[in-house]
């Protein structure tokens, strides 16, 4: 049996792009967790942290679907370069106001321009849409950029938490900003694999994804996810922090990635019958019966980090099963835009858990920072059931159809 994810990067360039959107979009994962590592250091309290961290990802979220549709209008180049500009230069501010003790305003200022960074997983994913239009690799090339996505965010957190505790409370925040810059540059290098600007229907226009009933579902739904795995990484720092273990967070965050990945890429390469938004519902399940183990987990770093890796096995298949519904779901003409608004859904879940669980950290203790995830992937299955009826259609059913309408 051949290689299903061996054969989609046989095409021209796509390992050149894949490897550098996959670098490029580390900051997505780094800039949060190291906003609120740096922070938690340099400053001494977790509202703070949890705040700034939140800035940046509230104002990410909102930007980065306008951004999207610039991309779709104009091309990736013409406007991924300049906003990854804006995003670098403000992220060394960020760092030299922490490092340097600026005034506080200072580091939210510099937390909302550095949102300006564009939404690399949308821009991947619309490249391999452009190699493999209307082709089976398609579901194949998405599946991989899911796990690379559940990847990136576990892997990079765990890094930029390790480089935090480890180096200095900067570094994280260092290296996150490098990968940004130099990762950009480098896909954006590749342009033999950049997607044509395409002239858009009026009604594309006129209207938003996000107008889309599918879109609005699966995007909530995943900003309760990114908020349960983003809760259980500042309990993590703050558990092993009270354990005594500081440095072990770094590990413990890291065993999110080997489980949840390695399930994410069998799911991928399988050709499972069952509907998808039926498999979404499976994969939010697990995800809430997997938290509850991290309630009772933070008397060691051992039981801390079976449990976390217990809570990481669902994440990737999730991820898996929602881009693959926005795929079958939204016009093509918005496929981008689709793309960007379910990851700043993840983006605003990762903001909210952060800063809701800093203040249970703070308030109530290190430990019951762990209900967040508990609520928050309860709140998810509840969504994602309630949906179930608009979830199960195709795309261009009614629907949809009639949220594309023009404007009367």
């Amino acid at each position: 049996m051949s290689n299903p994810y061996r054969q989609i990067f046989q095409a021209p360039g796509a390992k050149g792009f894949s490897a550098s959107g996959f670098f490029a979009r580390l900051p997505i994962a780094m800039a949060p967790i190291g906003i609120v590592a740096m922070l938690s250091q340099t400053r001494g309290e977790y509202w703070l942290a949890g705040a700034v961290a939140a800035t940046f990802a509230l104002t990410n979220a909102l930007i980065s679907p306008q951004i999207s549709r610039l991309v779709d209008r104009r091309g990736q180049r013409a406007i991924v370069a300049p906003a990854s500009v804006v995003s670098v230069i403000a992220f060394v501010l960020l760092i030299l106001a922490s490092n340097l003790n600026w005034p506080i305003w200072t580091l939210f200022a510099a937390a909302f321009f550095s949102a300006a960074m564009p939404s690399m997983p949308a821009l991947v994913r619309a490249r391999w849409t452009e190699i493999f239009r209307d082709r089976p690799e398609l579901n194949t090339a998405f599946a991989f950029e899911s796990a690379a996505d559940e990847l990136v965010y576990i892997s990079g957190a765990s890094l930029s938490v390790g480089l935090a505790v480890s180096l200095f409370p900067e570094a994280g925040m260092v290296a996150s900003t490098t990968f940004l810059a130099l990762g950009t540059i480098a896909f954006l290098l590749q342009r033999s694999t950049e997607p044509k600007v395409r002239a858009l229907a009026a009604d594309d226009v006129q209207h938003s994804a996000i107008r889309l009933r599918p879109v609005q579902i699966i995007t909530l739904a995943l900003v309760f996810v990114g908020a349960t795995f983003a809760t259980a990484e500042v309990s993590v720092v703050a558990i092993t922090k009270e354990l005594g273990q500081p440095g072990a967070a770094s590990l413990v965050i890291g065993v999110y990635a080997v489980g949840s990945f390695v399930v994410g890429l069998i799911i991928g390469a399988l050709n499972l019958k069952t509907p998808l938004h039926k498999q979404l519902f499976v994969a939010v399940g697990v995800l809430v019966i997997t938290s509850l183990p991290l309630l009772i987990a933070a008397s060691s770093v051992g039981l801390l980090a079976f449990a976390v890796f217990l809570s990481g096995v669902a994440i990737s298949p999730t991820f898996i099963t929602a881009f693959g519904l926005i795929e079958r779901r939204v016009p093509e003409t918005m496929l981008t835009e689709g793309v960007t608004w379910v990851m700043t859904g993840i983006g605003i879940g990762m903001a909210l858990g952060a800063f809701v669980s800093g203040l249970v950290v703070d308030n109530f203790g290190a430990a019951n920072g762990f209900w967040v995830s508990v609520i928050s992937s309860s709140l998810a299955v509840a969504i994602v059931a309630l949906g179930q009826k608009s979830l199960s259609g195709e795309r261009g059913s009614p629907d949809v159809a009639s949220i594309c309408q023009p404007a009367e």
